[in-house]
């Protein structure tokens, strides 16, 4: 079976030893993903609703990286540093995923790489082709 890894071109996935999302048949992976723009900075500080908004257009960057879309996820995993932010994570979750709907999960975790990061992300995704 054919393995195809996806770079974003962030620093940390040589220092790590990890891709953004690694697709192995029809099965995509994403990795861990935070609110980082291009050049690694930390989009929506104080913000999670921006913050988780963020996560998840790179997570559909990678995704199409590996010729899949949100409509092939089947599963999120999503690690807040505070669970108090469930709602505005969970609203902008709904907002990529209202129709999709995958299975999810939501845990608080005692804190993230940054301080400056509330929300981070993990997908599963599932093609039909």
């Amino acid at each position: 079976m054919t393995r195809k890894t996806i770079s974003s071109g962030t620093e940390w996935e040589d220092r790590v030893g990890y891709s953004r999302a690694v697709r192995v048949g029809n099965e995509v992976r994403v990795s861990g993903t935070t609110a980082t723009d291009e050049d690694g900075n930390i989009v929506g500080k104080n913000d999670p609703y921006g913050q988780t908004e963020k996560a998840l257009k790179n997570i559909e960057t990678a995704l199409e990286s590996a010729d899949a879309s949100l409509e092939d996820v089947v599963r999120t995993r999503i690690y807040v540093t505070d669970i108090e932010d469930w709602e505005a994570v969970g609203d902008a979750h709904a907002a990529f995923f209202e129709a999709i709907r995958p299975a999810t999960s939501m845990v608080e975790v005692s804190r993230l790489v940054t301080p400056e990061m509330l929300v981070e992300i993990e997908a599963d995704a599932i093609l039909e082709r």
